[in-house]
């Protein structure tokens, strides 16, 4: 009789299967603290907007500028800033930005007249720019492709809390000891953020992080379905801020709001937004596309309720709590299909023409509303947003079925 040796024997054994890496929420957490700060710098003059004008000697609406000016240099000079930084490694890329932030900021809570605040919101969307899109690409290199949705999710959650929580502190901070001291505190804030960035978040592997320029060639198979994906988000962003910039009008003048209760009503719609944060990092976690067509489809149906329950009060809040969720789980979703869908080497400048997309929308949305409400009215609004969520809608299902066809050959 023979016997097996014990190395045979383990030879004999059936591989076990290896187990998923743990999920880096520490380094995810400090990307989303960047992103909350990111965001507060954006919007912090939305709710100082009487303080800044007093003091600068200017109009309230050149005040609301200083959101479109940084909005623009986004959209102007981010891809071509990804493309200059390709060879920086991504962690330094990401501090470095968040300082220059910090300093932006800073300079602003020093600026002694318009013209000099002006060009300190230039500086911050600059970094802003860089940091939108480095960190979209950043998320997608810490976790494996299934685990994508919930780290995108966590990653702008960061971006949602400052909407529900880092712009009203601001703003509370600002009438309660000037909107000078608001801007010097966040800047502090935002240079101890690259600290925590620094110190929390992993570095990349120096062969993701330079994919882009690794010297590969040809073109990358990924390029039509990114450019989809922007293409969609910058139709579905159009739609939302032509109807959400005016809002409030909406749900005061058509919907019957009382004004008083307005700003609880919004405070609502941000925290049924972290609720579909929630819903994307948990529910739709592995099931990502589907999540997607859930949410676009909920948000224009819950918008066309809004706009044919103007008057009836209950049904309207219902719908407007509804939207907010469904809208809460777009922005990571669609992050997660373009993650989905860029090869790796293009990650960084594909997140630089999302970055660029969603700007664009932004503020051609604005534009669009604000020519609509002024030629035919608020009524049209909510209409506009869900005739372009069937276009972005329609759009992202052609490209899901191409690929199916494609992966099936």
């Amino acid at each position: 009789m023979t016997s097996s040796s014990p190395s045979s024997a383990r030879a004999a054994e059936p591989a076990k299967p290896s187990s998923p890496p743990p999920f880096p929420w520490v380094g995810l957490i400090a990307l989303a603290a960047g992103t909350f700060l990111s965001v507060t710098g954006e919007m912090i003059p939305t709710g100082l907007l009487p303080e800044m004008s007093t003091s600068l000697g200017v109009t309230e609406s050149q005040i609301g500028l200083l959101v479109s000016v940084f909005a623009f240099t986004v959209v102007l000079s981010s891809t071509a800033l990804i493309h200059l930084t390709r060879r920086v490694p991504r962690h330094a890329l990401l501090v470095a930005v968040i300082v220059v932030l910090g300093v932006s900021t800073g300079l602003g809570a020093l600026a002694p007249n318009y013209e000099l605040l002006v060009a300190t919101r230039v500086l911050g969307g600059l970094a802003h720019g860089v940091f939108w899109a480095v960190v979209g690409a950043y998320a997608g290199h810490l976790v494996p492709k299934e685990q994508l949705a919930r780290a995108v999710s966590v990653t702008i959650a960061g971006g949602t809390l400052a909407f529900v929580l880092g712009v009203p502190l601001s703003t509370a901070l600002g009438h309660a000891l000037g909107w000078r001291l608001a801007f010097g505190v966040l800047a502090a804030a935002m240079l101890l953020g690259a600290v925590v960035v620094w110190w929390k978040l992993p570095p990349v592997g120096r062969e993701e992080s330079h994919a882009a320029a690794s010297g590969a060639t040809g073109r990358d198979p990924s390029i039509v379905p990114v450019a989809i994906v922007c293409i969609a988000v910058g139709v579905i962003m159009a739609g939302h801020y032509a109807f959400y910039t005016y809002i409030a009008p909406f749900l005061i003048g058509e919907v019957g709001v009382p004004a008083g209760q307005l700003s609880i009503l919004l405070l609502v719609y941000g925290v049924a937004g972290a609720i579909g944060l929630i819903l994307t990092g948990s529910v739709f976690a592995r099931r990502a596309t589907t999540g997607l067509f859930v949410a676009l489809t909920v948000s224009a149906a819950m918008v066309s309720v809004l706009a044919l329950s103007a008057g009836w009060l209950p049904g309207a809040l219902v719908a407007f709590f509804l939207w907010g969720t469904a809208f809460g789980m777009l922005p990571p979703l669609m992050q997660t299909r373009l993650l989905h869908a860029a090869s790796p080497r293009i990650r960084d400048t594909a997140n630089a023409f999302y970055t660029t997309a969603f700007n664009t929308g932004i503020g051609g949305g604005s534009a669009l509303g604000a020519l609509l409400l002024a030629e035919i009215g608020l009524g049209v609004l909510p209409w506009v947003y869900v005739c372009l969520a069937v276009v972005a809608t329609s759009l992202l299902a052609a490209d899901v079925l191409r690929t199916r066809r494609r992966e099936s050959v």
